[in-house]
């Protein structure tokens, strides 16, 4: 059918109703419960339905707001998407330092953030090597340190203009962060009075370089912890108002003092609630501002660097931690990061990583610009029912958690009572629920697990068990950074240093074609989360042949897998045979036969609700492995 171009598109189909929607979908559901079946909750608390309209977004107040204008939640840039690409390089050497930067800008990087020995007193001659052939006029530097120099600042003034540059050249950050650190350690660095000294110092020399921020609002502590997107915006933003209120009282404007924080969020890997999450912060905190009377122009001014996930990072099956930062980059830069660093995927147990890993990573963001253009758009989400609305929600719930904090006296004091940690690990506590059930899944580690891979010897204890990084002068408990994939990893690395061997599963199956294989699949991916050898078989004549053959394998545990009307008849003489031989597994919960398998002597019943880390547990503790 030709189209007339005097008509609207698409103007042959009558719009829907959510009305009518409604119906077709109660009709559909045969009087089940809608909320139930349809309406899902978030970590965060937010119901998400199965579907958004235009009715969804007419009564949200941001959506007036046009890219590059107050609140900013359509970003700060009005023509396009642009972001930084980082690379992040910690400073052993200067030299060493200086070459790897320059070969990360040579080869796409837009910024780089060498990260300092806080123990290293650096001089001009350090900062010079450090600098040595970067155009400062192009490429984007950051410091980050948890106790920086003093006179870096002057410092990195003093190298540009030795090179014949002005001020307006020098763009970028010192990364200074001592509320990060009090919730990382559990103690200011150098003590409070200190901490705040210097970032006053460093707000003041900062003020006559306009495009040089000093402190920064460390959000992905919070999101490493375990907490939810709603706990890092609103614990970001307490954070924020704290250092503002630290500099004002130390005698800097207000309007002087909010360009020169900036913000580091963490790139999760919920897709479209991580991207509603950079549009509602750069809301939040233009309306935080417009609360002490900045203007609009000084909220323009907000820089929000963003970092890939590490809580959801993997050491097993490590390849697809490229998959998982490929999306939260997506995340990022849709939601209109400023600039963004992707970690290697291998920085679970390489902090550095590779050559290769740092090409890979660069390499993410090359080509979400040069192939898939995320750049050229302003605000790409704008006008996405789901997205509009997620937007909204987190505004809101991040909000009223704002004002929680706010009302105890801001993010120190409820740090101090412990109402952010507490939060924080009652979500974490969830989180880690979720992964142990497989309610949510690590590819590769709770969930398909490479039977063949192996990683004792390979990599240190510090790779699997989270690391505290306690002040010995602690004022409170610090948040655990951790990675949710920790206990699965080191329930499997327990395994293959077993010195009695990997223990032995042998799946027994029989009878009905369809049930016997489904359930020796499950199996199958079950015991390989715990790094157990599998012996799969294609089905026997009789559960008699199926134990003999079990025994004769020497295995540690039989799983039988068949169809639960079939248990009762054929688990006691397959429990009989083994006799004790081996731990006796039925696979699934059959209900109308439960206590019968169990006296014929079924110890376990695996199933699609089983905790299946704590289950695996369960199995290393009857088989000694320590």
């Amino acid at each position: 059918m030709k189209h007339n171009p005097g008509s609207k598109l698409f103007g042959e189909f009558p719009p829907v109703t959510v009305s009518e929607w409604e119906e077709l979908i109660a009709k559909d559901l045969k009087g089940a419960d809608y909320e139930k079946k349809l309406i899902w909750k978030t970590i965060e608390g937010i119901p998400i339905k199965p579907y958004y309209t235009a009715a969804d977004t007419e009564k949200l107040v941001h959506l007036k707001a046009l890219p590059a204008r107050f609140p900013f939640v359509r970003g700060t840039k009005e023509h396009s998407n642009e972001w930084l690409v980082r690379q992040d390089i910690p400073v052993t050497n200067p030299r060493d330092a200086n070459t790897a930067a320059l070969d990360a800008l040579m080869k796409g990087a837009g910024s780089v953030g060498f990260i300092l020995d806080p123990g290293t007193n650096y001089s001009q001659e350090d900062i010079s090597r450090l600098l040595n052939n970067i155009c400062l006029a192009s490429a984007e530097i950051n410091f980050i340190s948890a106790q920086p120099p003093e006179d870096l600042l002057r410092m990195l003034d003093k190298e540009n203009i030795s090179r014949g540059g002005s001020v307006s050249d020098l763009h970028g950050s010192v990364e200074y962060d001592p509320l990060g650190t009090l919730f990382t350690t559990g103690n200011y660095p150098s003590g409070e009075e200190n901490a705040f000294g210097l970032a006053a110092g460093l707000a003041s020399d900062a003020g006559r370089i306009p495009r040089f921020s000093v402190i920064n609002v460390n959000a992905s502590v919070f999101h490493n912890a375990g907490g939810s997107a709603v706990q890092e915006l609103a614990f970001a933003m307490a954070s924020a108002a704290a250092y503002l209120g630290r500099l004002t009282a130390a005698g800097i404007n207000a309007a002087q003092a909010a360009p020169k924080i900036r913000f580091t969020f963490a790139a999760g890997s919920n897709y479209f609630m991580e991207i509603a999450k950079f549009r509602a912060a750069r809301y939040l905190w233009s309306r935080i501002l417009e609360a002490w009377e900045t203007g609009p122009e000084t909220a323009a001014k907000t820089v929000i660097h963003a970092v890939t996930s590490m809580w959801n990072k993997t050491v097993y099956d490590s390849y697809v931690n490229m998959l998982r930062s490929t999306t939260e980059a997506m995340s990022a830069v849709l939601g209109g990061a400023d600039s963004l660093s992707v970690y290697p995927f291998d920085k679970a147990f390489n902090d550095e990583g590779t050559p290769s890993s740092r090409r890979i990573a660069r390499n993410t963001q090359l080509v979400m610009k040069e192939e898939a253009c995320l750049d050229k758009v302003a605000d790409p989400a704008a006008g996405s029912y789901y997205i509009e609305s997620l937007t909204s929600s987190l505004i809101e719930e991040a909000w009223k958690l704002f004002l929680q904090v706010d009302g105890e006296g801001g993010i120190e004091k409820a740090f101090f009572n412990g109402t952010v940690g507490q939060m924080i690990g009652e979500t974490a506590a969830r989180r880690d629920s979720y992964i142990a059930m497989r309610r949510d899944t690590l590819l590769g580690t709770n969930q398909y697990p490479d039977p063949e891979e192996k990683v004792a010897g390979k990599y240190g204890s510090p790779s699997f068990r989270p690391q505290h990084k306690t002040d010995d002068r602690t004022l409170a408990r610090p948040l655990k950074l951790y990675r949710g994939a920790h206990a699965f990893e080191e329930l499997r690395l327990r395994t293959e240093r077993h010195p009695g061997g990997v223990p032995e599963v042998f799946l027994l199956t029989y009878g009905n074609l369809a049930m016997r294989k489904a359930r020796a699949g499950f199996s199958s991916g079950f015991f390989g989360c715990a790094g157990f050898r599998v012996t799969g078989n294609n089905g026997f004549e009789s559960p008699q042949e199926g134990a003999i053959s079990a025994i004769e394998s020497g295995a540690s545990i039989v799983v039988v897998c068949s169809s639960d009307e079939e248990y009762p008849e054929i688990l006691p003489e397959i429990a009989s045979t083994i006799n004790g031989k081996a731990i006796l597994v039925v696979a699934g919960y059959p209900k109308e036969s439960l206590e019968m398998l169990k006296e014929a002597g079924v110890k376990y019943f695996i199933h699609i609700r089983s905790n299946v880390l704590e289950t695996l547990q369960q199995f290393q503790q009857d088989l000694g492995i320590k």
